[in-house]
């Protein structure tokens, strides 16, 4: 119900690159489990469950912040 009335997420693709520049350590986008990488981008890290995924692009690791 909640898709049909605001839609398909056609721009996700297009909002990867500005988060991964907005972000100071990482990125974590919350995906249907069998849907492609955004931007066909491979995540740092993928967690998957039954029905979701989290994918995770890491920009620096937080010890790397001096």
């Amino acid at each position: 119900f909640f898709r049909d009335m605001v839609g398909n997420d056609e721009d996700a693709d297009a909002l990867l690159a500005p988060a991964l520049k907005a972000a100071k350590y990482r990125v974590v986008v919350k995906r249907p489990r069998k849907s492609p990488y955004l931007n066909n981008q491979t995540p740092t890290l993928s967690q998957e469950g039954k029905a979701n995924r989290f994918d995770i692009y890491v920009n620096k690791g937080m010890k790397d912040s001096g």
